[in-house]
């Protein structure tokens, strides 16, 4: 299953990045770089949707994505080297 989830990249003051979801207020993870810290999304999404079945609540409605019904919007962020 595929998941649409906007997030909120922030750099702290101390150095590293923390990201954050309107969607899904549970979700939250950082990196030391920006790019550590969208790798580590992966694992705080699943680890939330394992609470969330846990707890038998439905995810937010619409963040569910099928590949099956056709083309996906994707934004992401690229760094360049």
């Amino acid at each position: 299953m595929l998941y649409k989830i906007p997030l909120v990249l922030a750099p702290q003051p101390e150095g590293g990045f923390t990201i954050t979801s309107p969607a899904l207020p549970e979700l939250v993870t950082e990196g030391d770089t920006a790019d550590e810290a969208l790798s580590n999304v992966r694992d705080a999404l699943a680890a939330v949707i394992e609470t969330y079945q846990d707890l038998g609540r439905p995810l937010p409605s619409g963040i569910a994505q099928s590949v099956d019904n056709g083309p996906l919007w994707l934004e992401t962020l690229v760094g360049s080297p």
